[in-house]
């Protein structure tokens, strides 16, 4: 069997339905399933078995011999909000138990880290580990995915394959309960079907032109395609980047949505609220030379083809992947 924590959430519930697409159905989904619009994720997937995360650690000891492959997609996941209490319970020691059991069993393990962890970028965006204790994560689920990354790095007791993937900006189907932090394509679709328009921060930065700033915008389904290669791959353990490799800009993504939901273009440019001007990224960008070197030869999705796919395919009659 394989596992997929958080799998009522939006990373987790794409990666169930790649594995069925592929054949798998002896999946263990876990999490809080205490969500209605969240477990809308999971209604016609095939899987064995619904497992609360509470109870999960202790069901590894009971079913450890069955496991094949586990996915550590859940986390908090909610940049601000929370206390750093709970972002230390649900990110770092639970993963910490969940490393613990991969460890004792010999299970393989692929978790969610995120580019979270590289703050304002100041010593780039590459997935080396020798940079990973200079890190500043600009908020609290940043620096606890940051602090597990350098935990497990430290561990002289690794599983035998594990890989912690550095997500970038993931965007994608099935993500309709996450509130504010939907991903921009999804807010833009939204704003454009309610005003016929849609705002983007100004720039306060003389380097880059309104709408001018960057990020490596992923879609999802190339997530699904990186993991299930190393599902099968289980080598080469370590930090891998999760972008395309290449950062477009807020404009070109608000220009991609209208175009895909056939709307005349009409954006406008508002201030960057003040209390979060000091920690805007104004440029994101993974190198993705590491994947690459093991291997994964797969091109990305462009930010046109996927955000063409997200909004007609899935936005506009409110689908799930």
């Amino acid at each position: 069997m394989i596992i997929v924590t958080g799998a009522a959430g939006f990373i987790g519930s794409n990666l169930v339905s790649k594995l069925n697409s592929e054949g798998f159905k002896d999946i263990v989904v876990v999490d809080d399933f205490s969500f209605a619009e969240k477990n809308k994720n999971l209604e016609k997937k095939i899987y064995s078995q619904k497992v609360h995360r509470d109870d999960f650690i202790d069901w590894i000891d009971e079913n450890q011999k069955l496991i094949q492959f586990i996915f550590h997609m859940g986390a908090r996941s909610a940049t601000t909000g929370f206390p750093k209490k709970i972002y230390d319970d649900l990110n770092l020691n639970y993963s910490k138990a969940v490393w613990g059991k991969c460890v004792k069993y010999g299970l393989p393990l692929v978790y969610a880290s995120s580019a979270a962890t590289y703050g304002l970028g100041e010593f780039g965006y590459d997935d080396n580990h020798e940079i990973i204790q200079k890190l500043k994560p600009l908020n609290l689920y940043g620096e606890s995915k940051n602090d597990f990354d350098k935990w497990a790095l430290a561990q002289k007791k690794q599983p035998y394959f594990w890989a912690g993937l550095k997500f970038f900006n993931v965007y994608g189907p099935n993500e309709y309960h996450k509130g504010r932090m939907k991903s921009v394509v999804i807010h833009a679709f939204n704003q454009i079907q309610e005003t016929g328009k849609m705002n983007l921060f100004k720039s306060h930065n003389p380097d880059f032109t309104d709408g001018g700033q960057t990020r490596d915008f992923v879609y999802v389904k190339d997530l699904n395609e990186i993991m299930f290669f190393l599902m099968n791959h289980r080598k080469d353990s370590g930090l891998y980047n999760v972008g395309t490799g290449k950062g477009r800009t807020f404009l070109d993504l608000t220009k991609n949505t209208f175009k895909g939901m056939g709307v005349k273009e009409n954006i406008d440019f508002i201030d960057t609220p003040v209390d979060i001007r000091d920690k805007y990224q104004y440029f994101t960008e993974a190198n993705m030379n590491k994947l690459r070197s093991i291997g994964y030869d797969k091109p990305f999705t462009s930010l046109e083809d996927g955000v063409e796919d997200y909004v007609k395919n899935y936005l506009i009659d409110h689908k799930y992947n």
